[in-house]
């Protein structure tokens, strides 16, 4: 049921913005300015140092957010993320390890695919939710055509989503979708108010489509 209820608030949602930053008090800045924006499902990836401590404020901070790590390419970070509080979990790849520890703890495990073998692999694993990555190299109509034999697939693009094609990828089947520099470039100049305005822009968008 925990699962459940987690992938529910996500999709709920339909937005989740993947929180990047080259140490662990940019990210919480932008972490933070998103949920000022009014997105507040997060993906903390662990390529931030001190990801794991991130999550622990965050998920300290924002008890109602949805608060999950990112860029995990292991089991093993897969549990600090779990044990640091992450609500789910996300790879740029699919992994059998991540997908059965995953399943123990009854956390969702959202792998990045970009094939329909990977897909239905996946699946085989209890995947619920596919992340379709890198989503620059499809458009929109890629959910429609993989629905066609596969209608049972939940595909999450994240790469390449922006103003102008989100509430496409929502129409054509999408569940949700990822946005990561769409939204938190700016933080690279410390420009966190164009942060929260870029997460509004998006939060907006996704609740008219």
């Amino acid at each position: 049921m925990q699962a459940y209820e987690i992938l529910k608030q996500m999709i709920a949602r339909k937005l989740v913005v993947v929180i990047r930053g080259n140490n662990v008090e940019q990210a919480e800045k932008t972490a933070v300015a998103c949920v000022n924006g009014g997105v507040d499902a997060l993906e903390v990836t662990f390529t931030v140092p001190e990801a794991d401590q991130l999550l622990k404020n965050l998920k300290k901070d924002y008890p109602e957010a949805v608060i999950g790590a990112g860029t995990v390419l292991d089991s093993e970070t897969a549990r600090v993320a779990i044990l640091a509080g992450a609500r789910f979990i996300v790879s740029p790849h699919f992994e059998v390890s991540i997908a059965k520890l995953c399943n123990r703890y009854h956390i969702p495990y959202l792998p990045g695919c970009m094939t329909t073998k990977e897909m239905v692999d996946a699946t085989e694993y209890g995947v619920s939710v596919i992340k379709l990555f890198p989503g620059q190299h499809y458009d929109p109509s890629f959910i429609k055509n993989i629905h066609g034999p596969l209608p049972y697939l939940n595909i999450m693009p994240t790469g390449g989503v922006n103003l102008e094609n989100v509430q496409d990828w929502l129409n054509a089947g999408a569940v949700m979708v990822g946005v990561g520099g769409e939204i938190i470039r700016p933080a690279n100049d410390g420009d966190y108010l164009q942060v929260e305005q870029l997460a509004r822009q998006f939060s907006q968008k996704v609740k008219g489509a």
